[in-house]
């Protein structure tokens, strides 16, 4: 999510989620799949997408779509939580791994800076992303993620509040010291754990 406002087209339904061991302290679930984000959306022909891997490496790397989608992809069924307390259970993406795009790599970076179309950006730990935690999705529920979710591609670290999973991901910058991102930087939380609540600064 890169997200402060719903869209018109949300008309996803509150469930209450007590009692159900899924979904993290303060959160309810939705039936819809619901639409923030902070700007206009992007949208990028695929022949002018490329996806980039920058910052503190021995080299750059970068994918057209087509080179980007003939990498192995991984089906993946996961539960994802917004910031603004809605859950989703069960979801299912299709993408690649962050493991496989950084294989190779030579990097004494700690972290990571994703960044997107429209400006948006996001900080990561290394360790939060790599080891089967994060992948560049361009499938949702057996369709090509829309632009409204994202589309073509975007970040998913479903362990994580949802606004880390950056929509219209074009690179990721390896750094060597945390830098925060859009919404942090505007005072949410660095780490963004929704089982600890890590909405804002100070929780």
């Amino acid at each position: 999510m890169s997200g402060g406002f719903i869209s018109r087209g949300f008309r996803g339904r509150r469930r209450r989620a007590e009692g159900d061991v899924r979904v993290p302290p303060g959160q309810y679930l939705v039936e819809g799949f619901p639409v923030l984000s902070a700007g206009p959306t992007p949208r990028t022909p695929l022949a002018e997408w490329s996806l980039t891997i920058e910052g503190e490496v021995d080299g750059p790397r970068t994918w057209s779509w087509e080179e980007f989608r003939a990498l192995p992809s991984e089906e993946v069924t996961r539960d994802i939580h917004c910031v603004t307390k809605w859950s989703k259970l069960g979801t299912t993406w299709e993408g690649v791994s962050v493991d496989t795009l950084l294989e190779g790599v030579d990097s004494a970076a700690e972290y990571m800076v994703a960044y997107s179309d429209g400006g948006y950006t996001t900080n990561l730990p290394l360790e939060g992303v790599t080891g089967g935690k994060a992948w560049v999705a361009h499938t949702y529920e057996g369709e090509p993620l829309s632009p409204e979710h994202g589309g073509p591609a975007r970040l998913l670290v479903p362990h994580l509040y949802f606004w880390k999973s950056a929509k219209w991901v074009r690179g990721l910058r390896l750094v060597t010291e945390d830098e925060p991102g859009f919404w942090e930087s505007l005072g949410y939380h660095n780490q963004g754990d929704p089982w600890r609540e890590q909405r804002y600064w100070g929780d």
